[in-house]
């Protein structure tokens, strides 16, 4: 069995879970969640009100006392999404994960994610909290590579608002 590239952060009965596809390179490479240096992850969690301040990615552990928690679709793999495949995606686990875990709320990082997840097409999954499945939300992706990313960041905003973080 090979090893998650970084942990599951979960606990029972968390506010609210964050789910990427993999980790990145520079994720990998130092065991943080979201630690890009051009990934707007961090800066939306605080500018949008799931955080109280900028928390760094080594500090990711603290954002269990939120009630908030991490994971990825795939654990055993690392890169960009294109770089992956489809059998690298650990489906049931993930959802065998959610039930076991009871989060609120989960949010799906990116539309990539949130369609592999939800076993649709990426254009078939809008962005905001999904039609017909109450507390799941898929987010525009934080990535620099996300050219949209200015005028879709409120989506993350209204996932704070709709999950109590503002």
């Amino acid at each position: 069995m090979t090893a998650d590239i970084l942990p599951d952060l979960l606990g029972w009965g968390l506010r609210l879970v964050f789910c990427g596809t993999a980790a990145g390179p520079e994720s990998a490479r130092i065991g943080a969640y979201y630690a890009g240096p051009r990934n707007g992850f961090w800066p939306v969690l605080a500018e949008a009100g799931f955080t109280p301040g900028l928390v760094r990615p080594a500090e990711y552990p603290a954002l269990l006392g939120l009630g908030i928690g991490l994971t990825d679709l795939c654990k055993t793999r690392s890169g960009v999404d294109r770089a992956l495949a489809p059998e690298d995606f650990a489906i049931d686990r993930f959802w065998a994960s959610m039930r076991l875990h009871a989060p609120r709320a989960i949010a799906f990082t990116s539309q990539e994610a949130g369609a592999i997840a939800l076993g649709l097409r990426k254009r078939d999954v809008p962005f905001g909290e999904q039609p017909g499945r109450p507390g799941i939300f898929v987010l525009p992706s934080p990535s620099a590579a996300n050219g949209h990313w200015g005028k879709l960041r409120h989506h993350w905003h209204d996932c704070a608002r709709q999950a109590g973080f503002a």
